[in-house]
């Protein structure tokens, strides 16, 4: 197998990569291959948003120099009603949205989000099944007899087990979830959940061998690339690690071994040599890099990508880390919740 092929795209092409709900239709066309089904979640334009932070700036037009319309406050969940390229500030992310028709927000403040309800099971088994949020944000509750004992609000596209249904006094579903980095089992409202089938976790291009896959993360244009048989076939925007006034945490260039992966993890102080600055839970679609926690992940607390902000991770959005998960070796056996073996998929991050 040769060797990294970084050359092929320019920092101008990435820069058309501006948003991640984006990516998807500015893929040149041999860039699509015959993995292209799991494209279909990345083309959708988002129909709903979520405000990430309070005081989020609604301005006049898609431009921070523009007039200031409001304000909004966190997990204010509105409709985008158009998807627009502003001017050049920020220049690594030029996608802004038009919430509600009233104004346009940076997309980096925006988490796009849907409404999906479900049927809930009447029965879990032993075993436990893997579960994602389908609603803009859900709140868990120490018990279902006391909804307002809220634990952690739980957001679109995090992943969870689910190990238990019960019900409340007025016959409402919920589901119980297990945390299994502090180790205690909390509620919510089964309806708020998608639980995942064994088909829709199939690998993406089995077919391939596992030497003939391999990605690569461009630390300059914070993009990562996968390719079979050193032809590209998937792209996304990412943001890696960053230095911060607390500590150094970017990622550090050379070749890796991803071999190692789990569905669902909840990431707080302890999984990384980093501060104790964050409390993450249902942190979907992790694919290690190293033993200390180094991986992949989707991302749900920012849309920012195209600049170093992680303490090391490699963030992307859900659906390009839910990709990267399926297509990459090895291939997670349905139901384990954290998988470790050969051969794995090598990844190489290249700074320029």
């Amino acid at each position: 197998m040769s060797g990294p092929t970084h050359s092929l795209f320019t920092r101008r092409d990435f820069l058309k990569l501006v948003g991640a709900s984006l990516a998807a239709c500015f893929l040149p066309a041999d860039v699509r291959s015959a993995s292209a089904q799991p494209f279909a979640q990345l083309e959708e334009h988002p129909r709903l948003g979520r405000v990430i932070a309070n005081n989020t700036k609604v301005y006049e037009a898609p431009s921070y120099k523009s007039k200031v319309l409001t304000k909004y406050f966190a997990d204010h969940v509105l409709p985008i009603t158009d998807v627009t390229v502003g001017d050049e500030e920020p220049l690594y992310n030029r996608v802004w949205y038009k919430m509600n028709g009233e104004g346009y927000v940076h997309s980096g403040g925006i988490h796009p989000v849907d409404v999906r309800r479900n049927e809930p099971l009447s029965k879990i088994p032993p075993e436990g099944l893997l579960g994602e949020v389908s609603v803009p944000y859900t709140d868990s509750t120490w018990s279902p007899l006391r909804p307002e004992s809220v634990v952690y609000r739980l957001y679109y596209g995090t992943t969870y087990w689910i190990t238990g249904v019960t019900w409340d006094n007025d016959g409402t579903p919920w589901y119980s979830v297990y945390d299994e980095k502090w180790k205690i089992t909390y509620y919510a409202k089964a309806a708020h959940f998608h639980l995942f089938e064994p088909d829709e976790l199939r690998p993406i291009s089995p077919q391939v061998p596992p030497e003939a896959k391999r990605i690569e993360i461009l630390l300059e244009e914070q993009a990562v690339i996968a390719y079979e048989f050193n032809r590209p076939v998937f792209i996304s925007r990412a943001a890696t690690g960053a230095r911060f006034s607390d500590g150094d945490f970017r990622t550090q260039p050379g070749r890796y071994l991803m071999n190692r992966k789990r569905p669902s993890r909840h990431m707080a102080d302890g999984d990384f040599a980093a501060p104790a600055s964050y409390d993450l839970p249902g942190v979907p679609w992790v694919s290690y890099l190293t033993d200390s926690g180094i991986s992949f992940h989707g991302t749900y607390w920012h849309n920012d990508f195209g600049k170093p902000r992680s303490h090391g991770c490699i963030n992307l959005p859900t659906p390009s880390a839910r990709w990267i998960y399926l297509w990459t070796n090895p291939n997670v056996p349905w139901s384990e919740r954290l998988y470790q073996a050969d051969p794995g998929t090598i990844v190489d991050v290249i700074q320029r």
